[in-house]
């Protein structure tokens, strides 16, 4: 099974706590992060040195690192201060954002850049931007507005439901490694992760949507362990399906995985805004395998156990 190649497509807190399971298991692996990200001191170094946004590329490194604990340390190291304080001040910065930062401009290339930084924090697996340019996305919705911006949308900064989301530039182009690791993959795996501005703007985009279908590999879908207000609220497995099926032709994923364990109570500060993911689905029949285990951090119920999650994810291969 080590041997097995699998490909995670995402790149956010969610697809670091996945990559932090199934390194025990694969050694072959590789991450293709959006290039959607544009909130918080990440968003920041986008904007004001017109850059990739980096924090969810240093999120999977940090989960996929095997350095000392001490150079990890560093790479998740914050400067106090607002994370979404003025653009061109240090405050808020994690270290991690401003080595790549650095390292883009040491070696005149973003990507390369990335690759010295996966060789100094020795990643086990190689992580990918999904574009070769920062693309923007936008949504029309449910009331006819619409809202632009990544962090507008990951913040609910707008009336009634996403109906539709849209990519800017319709089709930025895309690395040839990346669609090779898709094409030739044994494994992909889609989330866990923001339905809207982590998971969509990665697997929509036309390339990689391509090769996503063109590839043989096994397809499976993390759904979240609970929705988040604003973005899914009130969504089924088969609405997460449906999102897909709309975004992207078809619901791609042969396999859902879905949290079964509903017993630890979410935080009192986030309880009437988030909500379990329901374990049953209103249709009786969906024309994908639902495998419900428990997959929670008991410790941490917005988000799935590492451990958990990779077992079963093995189990299922």
């Amino acid at each position: 099974m080590a041997d097995k190649k699998i490909v995670c497509l995402g790149g956010g807190v969610g697809t670091a706590n996945l990559l932090r399971g199934i390194k025990e298991y694969f050694s072959d692996i590789a991450v293709v992060v959006s290039m959607a990200d544009d909130g918080g001191s990440a968003g920041r170094l986008r904007r004001y040195y017109k850059t990739f946004p980096t924090g969810d590329i240093i999120n999977c490194m940090i989960a996929l690192s095997d350095a000392d604990p001490i150079l990890v340390d560093l790479l998740k190291f914050r400067f106090k201060g607002q994370r979404y304080g003025p653009d061109n001040l240090l405050p808020g910065q994690k270290l991690g954002n401003l080595i790549l930062l650095a390292l883009s401009y040491v070696k005149n290339d973003f990507n390369k850049g990335l690759i010295e930084l996966q060789k100094i924090f020795k990643t086990r697996g190689k992580i990918y931007p999904s574009t070769m340019t920062p693309i923007s996305i936008w949504a029309k919705t449910s009331t006819g507005h619409i809202v632009t911006r990544e962090e507008n949308i990951d913040l609910g900064r707008f009336k009634g439901q996403i109906e539709k989301l849209f990519i800017r530039p319709k089709n930025p182009s895309v690395d040839k490694k990346v669609v090779h690791a898709i094409t030739q993959a044994d494994v992909i795996i889609a989330g866990p992760g923001d339905l809207y501005t982590t998971v969509l703007p990665v697997i929509m985009v036309p390339d990689i949507l391509s090769a996503i279908k063109e590839s043989k590999a096994e397809k499976f879908f993390v759904v979240n362990v609970a929705n988040k207000p604003f973005e899914t609220p009130r969504y089924t497995i088969e609405d997460f399906a449906k999102a897909i099926r709309k975004h992207c032709g078809n619901t791609l994923f042969d396999v859902f995985f879905l949290n079964s364990n509903q017993n630890p109570q979410i935080p009192q500060r986030w309880r009437y805004q988030y909500k379990y993911v329901p374990i049953q689905n209103g249709q009786t029949k969906p024309p994908f395998k639902i495998v419900r285990e428990d997959l929670v951090n008991e410790e941490f119920p917005l988000y799935h156990d590492s451990v958990k999650l990779a077992k079963v994810i093995a189990e299922n291969i």
